[in-house]
């Protein structure tokens, strides 16, 4: 135990120096915000009325002098009102680009209102300036600070020493998906179990007991506690655990036993002091209905058009290398099971299909989830850049065109990998399989079998339009910066 916890406190006395900022986080998100809004406010101002400095004859309303300041400063105090400041929402997922976007629509409602109400003539050349250009600002320089902590938590900076408490197979699933996930700025410390000696089947060393929460994380100078399924016998337990650590100023972190739900389908419902949690309908019926369905024709045709240049380059390209098809068609499932032909650029040799049985033999394959080879032999030298960049991929535009694919979804599986689902893995042909998905922009052949059918489902019933977007966008990342990709 005095080993196991010596190493904890190294690996604790290293982050102590590597998160030292990380409590400033929401301030220097703040300031960055009031920089963009100041310069924004200005040029909006300035831009309506000259540019009073080089042109003394310049017209200046003393009404929006006195606004633009308080504009920007109210709707700085809007996005802190609706939690954009929050630490928790900082730096990961959506839900801070939604409250932006919710902040930001309320003060332009707000503004509308008091304008109208008070009588002050604010131009609309300076408010709409404002707006379309200040909310794209804020939204940019929230990614942009995002990279630079997700950058910076890569490197081993700004992380949280975390303790990970539960039954030693739960700890290892969170402390996998934690590993995978280092932007999330996590560091797995050690874990807490109920028998509180040992170490977990993936090497985690236990520092302590479930019983002696408190008591472990105090002497590793754990910051967060992470309690997952198995951590307490009962609920009150677990509730005085909780009350033990944040009296002692330690944060909790609760992962339910039920997995892949977002916010937008939670909601709490208090009865007789005890909170309910209350699970609404799952997204993937809206994700097959008209709007998803005319962002996919428009966008798809839209690609089409910009990309025939680069369609024609490959076509050449593929038919001067070997002299065969240009195109590769292979059967997948679709939505509710219903097969389809799939189009792809040929990235492999004509006979690459015969010798798949025998690559099969040789690397041990049992038919179980994805085959993939990192150095497929079949694969063509141009083949190797398509797949790279996943310009392989692009004619499934067409299909997405047809109705029998969707730009975001999940993954497109053959016929025999659907032959082998279980109930679960089903959920995802629920809706049309995508061009791009979560799996794609999380790591795509890099990831296990289990970890992409988590991913899928977790879009099937979990889908949103903006998350659709916020895809899209990553996806282009995961196309210029390839990673997993053969």
């Amino acid at each position: 135990m005095t080993a196991v916890v010596g190493h904890a406190r190294r690996q604790r006395a290293a982050a102590v120096t590597r998160s030292r900022t990380l409590p400033y986080l929401p301030w220097i998100v703040l300031l960055t915000d009031a920089a963009i809004l100041a310069v924004v406010t200005v040029l909006a101002s300035l831009g309506e009325h000259g540019i009073p400095f080089l042109d003394p004859d310049a017209p200046v309303d003393i009404a929006t002098r006195i606004a633009a300041p308080s504009i920007a400063v109210g709707w700085l105090l809007m996005l802190a009102i609706g939690g954009g400041y929050r630490r928790q929402v900082l730096g990961s997922g959506s839900d801070e680009y939604k409250r932006v976007l919710n902040a930001t629509a309320i003060s332009t409602g707000v503004l509308a209102l008091a304008s109208f109400l008070t009588g002050v003539q604010i131009s609309r050349g300076f408010f709409v300036g404002l707006f379309t250009v200040g909310l794209p600002a804020v939204l940019v320089g929230r990614w942009g600070l995002r990279k630079l902590l997700h950058s910076a938590r890569r490197h081993g900076y700004l992380g949280l020493p975390v303790l990970v408490a539960g039954s030693p197979d739960h700890v290892d699933e969170i402390h996998g998906v934690l590993e995978r996930a280092q932007w999330l700025g996590y560091d797995v410390i050690g874990a807490i179990t109920p028998e509180g000696e040992g170490r977990t089947p993936a090497g985690v060393p236990i520092v302590g007991s479930t019983a002696e929460a408190t008591l472990a994380a105090l002497r590793v100078d754990a910051q967060v506690i992470l309690f997952t399924a198995g951590a307490a016998a009962t609920g009150p337990e677990l509730q005085e655990r909780v009350w033990e650590l944040e009296e002692r100023g330690i944060g909790v972190v609760v992962a339910p036993g039920v997995t892949g739900i977002t916010t937008d389908r939670v909601s709490f419902r208090p009865v007789g002091g005890l909170p309910l949690l209350h699970l609404g309908t799952p997204a993937w019926a809206e994700a097959t209905r008209v709007g998803k369905r005319l962002f996919d024709i428009v966008g798809a045709l839209g690609l089409m058009v910009v990309l025939s240049p680069l369609f024609a380059f490959v076509a050449l390209r593929i038919k001067i290398h070997d002299g065969g098809p240009i195109f590769f068609h292979q059967s997948r499932v679709g939505r509710q099971g219903v097969p389809f032909r799939c189009a792809k650029f040929r990235t492999m040799v004509v006979d690459a299909e015969e010798r798949l049985a025998e690559l099969h033999a040789a690397t041990g394959y049992d038919g179980d989830g994805l085959f993939k080879m990192e150095q497929d032999p079949r694969i063509t030298k141009p083949g190797r850049w398509l797949r790279k960049h996943s310009v392989d991929e692009m004619p499934q535009l067409w299909n997405v065109v047809r109705g029998d694919m969707s730009l975001v979804g999940p993954r497109p599986p053959l016929p025999h990998e659907v032959a082998n689902y279980d109930t679960a893995a089903r959920r995802r042909l629920h809706v049309r399989p995508g061009m791009t998905g979560l799996w794609q922009v999380s790591g795509r052949s890099d990831l296990s079998w289990e970890d992409a059918v988590r991913l899928d489902l977790y879009y099937v019933d979990n889908w949103s339009m903006l998350q659709d977007l916020h895809i899209l966008f990553r996806t282009l990342g995961a196309v210029i910066f390839p990673k997993g990709a053969y």
